[in-house]
């Protein structure tokens, strides 16, 4: 049967060539990317509509490899955030294409997924292309976004592999990706933490205010200038998040009695909501004792990619001159609870000497009634490091009882210890 080739569009408005048949013939293209997605009897991607795109189509543009998959949560997380760069790109006609490349379990769920993306993909039956190009880029994780610009699909050195960061920190700024745009953004990122102030973090063009309780109540941002503030990331669909506002509302509420007996210092939160809707963000936001930016605030998106923003839940710490003092509030409120404040490297110096102090009077090993194997005291120089302890389910660093059978860590306080061959 002869194939009868017809114009489409591309989503666009760019013109493609599309088989109008289910068939495919032999491609006499020399489109870059061929060597990438041209198989022996395929010449062909799938659109979003399920039609077929010859790859000499992608001629010309910039292209991002898209390996992902349906069941892995973080990566249903990252496409929605990639559709929104992509579709703002299609509509200035930037150039730009994404190919999915799918590590899905089967083909109902691979087809479920490609509902939510406006973009091409390698059919789902093509298992030698897909295993190809997840050994040809040395993929060891998803979400994974590699980048290809004109010219250089079979120059892996020039590809750029972290397209995932840069999407998350920079969205439809970071196009066209090449050397000298990344070089400029990230010229503009140092001058702006060079000049960065709680004010300039905070406030948009027409709200200079935040949300106290009741949220008819507008406090403004400067009143905040001088303090020691915290921007807890964090929203209601998510259960660590869940998990951890309780502690943090207990450990505010401790730093700020501790600070209202000293005087002269104060100590202040400021939700940054990742909800998904406005009733999600004011019940989450009725729990909390601090101060938030409105549900949907612009400056929320800015927050999230200013600080590269992740995971949550997070907590940056932002000093008194309202510069970064760190991003790793979180692990510091485990660690160390109200004795954190300020949270500054001298006071974490003198906290980590107090530990190894500390760590000196404990026993060298614990039966833990959380795990059937002994554990032995370890810290980052005998063998332990960052971990995630697994009875609290939060980071940990320093000292942690460690299972050398089978890795199972555990932070000193949290050991509930048993005699030798207590059932668990």
């Amino acid at each position: 049967m002869r194939t009868v080739a017809m114009q489409a569009n591309d989503g666009g408005n760019n013109p493609v060539e599309v088989l109008a048949n289910g068939d495919s013939e032999k491609s006499s293209t020399t489109s870059r990317f061929a060597s990438l997605l041209v198989s022996k009897d395929r010449d062909y991607l799938l659109s979003a509509t399920g039609t077929q795109v010859k790859v000499s189509n992608l001629e010309e543009k910039v292209l991002g490899l898209y390996f992902s998959a349906n069941w892995y949560s973080p990566c249903r997380t990252f496409t929605q955030v990639l559709v929104g760069v992509y579709e703002q790109l299609k509509r200035n006609r930037s150039g730009f294409e994404i190919v999915f490349v799918s590590s899905d379990e089967d083909l109902n769920a691979f087809n479920n997924y490609r509902e939510s993306m406006p973009w091409l993909a390698v059919p789902f039956s093509d298992l030698e292309t897909k295993k190809a190009l997840n050994q040809r880029f040395e993929v060891e994780g998803i979400p994974c976004l590699i980048i290809l610009q004109p010219g250089d699909a079979k120059d892996e050195e020039s590809a750029l592999y972290n397209g995932v960061e840069l999407i998350y920190r920079y969205g439809v700024e970071a196009f066209p990706f090449t050397k000298e745009k990344l070089e400029e953004l990230l010229r503009e990122e140092m001058l702006k933490h060079e000049n960065q102030t709680l004010t300039n973090l905070l406030t948009i063009h027409d709200r200079d205010y935040l949300l106290g309780h009741p949220t008819t109540n507008k406090v403004p941002v400067d009143s905040l200038v001088g303090k020691t503030v915290g921007l807890y990331f964090s929203g209601q669909w998510c259960r660590p998040g869940l998990d951890f506002t309780p502690k943090l509302i207990s450990i505010y509420r401790k730093i700020k009695n501790l600070l209202e007996e000293k005087g002269g210092e104060d100590f202040e939160i400021v939700f940054v909501s990742n909800d998904r809707d406005q009733d999600s963000f004011e019940s989450y936001f009725g729990s909390m004792p601090w101060l938030s930016l409105p549900f949907g605030d612009t400056a929320i998106k800015s927050l999230y990619r200013y600080f590269d923003v992740q995971g949550i839940p997070c907590l940056i710490i932002i000093g008194p001159s309202g510069r970064t003092v760190t991003k790793n509030g979180r692990n510091l409120i485990n660690l160390y609870q109200e004795n954190a404040y300020p949270f500054t490297e001298a006071k974490l110096q003198l906290l980590e000497k107090e530990m190894d102090e500390a760590a000196k009077n404990l026993p060298r090993s614990e039966y833990h009634a959380g795990h059937r194997h002994e554990l032995t005291l370890v810290s980052e120089g005998t063998g332990g490091g960052p971990f995630i302890c697994c009875d609290c389910d939060e980071q940990g660093s320093g000292w942690a009882y460690q299972c050398l059978e089978c890795g199972y860590e555990v932070h000193p306080k949290c050991v509930r210890a048993v005699g030798q061959g207590a059932s668990v």
